[in-house]
């Protein structure tokens, strides 16, 4: 194959992988900017939910309260003052899109609920295979994947591996630094 034949093709599969990508948010914190990739092919529902809290300013001031290493770091649902932020109605569980909760990977945090998920998310820091669908029942449902860190998992990491106590109404796994987002925003 000749080289400009090759570069040609090349370059037309860039521009359908650019084409394929979802939007992006980004996170600025207070330790620095993540940048997540959304993918609304396989999680429609969740990733408008998502954009919609980011584009009502829900997430800037938020949060993040829950951390456990090698596991999670959880936010967007709580102010520095513990303070519950507004919801709009559940998203519906799409756990069943075949994303995998792999390092890296963004999902939307629930109850017991598989149904019940709002504004909270989470970041995996290790492979969750556990989070994972395994059926539609009450114990299967698992936990929606719907994009990943696209930039800044260093600034993750960074949370991580703060010191964590209890904090509000918490026993445990608040980080004793406060790590807010200051704000987010859909980026090109």
């Amino acid at each position: 194959m000749h080289s400009w034949l090759r570069l040609a093709v090349a370059l037309c599969s860039l521009i359908a992988a650019v084409a394929q990508a979802g939007p992006s948010v980004r996170l600025d914190t207070s330790l620095g900017a993540v940048v997540l990739e959304m993918d609304d092919g396989a999680a429609p529902a969740s990733v408008q939910n998502f954009l919609d809290y980011v584009r009502n300013g829900a997430y800037e001031g938020t949060i993040f309260h829950r951390v456990i290493a090698d596991f999670v770091v959880q936010g967007g649902g709580f102010d520095a003052d513990y303070q519950r932020r507004p919801v709009v109605a559940p998203v519906a569980n799409e756990a069943d899109n075949g994303l995998r909760n792999r390092r890296g990977t963004i999902a939307m945090a629930r109850t017991n609920d598989p149904h019940s998920a709002t504004n909270q998310f989470f970041i995996n820091l290790a492979d969750n295979d556990f989070l994972d669908h395994r059926a539609k029942t009450a114990a299967g449902w698992g936990y929606c994947v719907f994009g990943r860190v696209s930039d800044g998992m260093e600034v993750i990491d960074a949370i991580a591996a703060l010191p964590t106590g209890p904090g509000g109404p918490f026993p445990a796994e608040v980080p004793t630094q406060t790590v807010r987002i200051e704000r987010a925003a859909i980026v090109p």
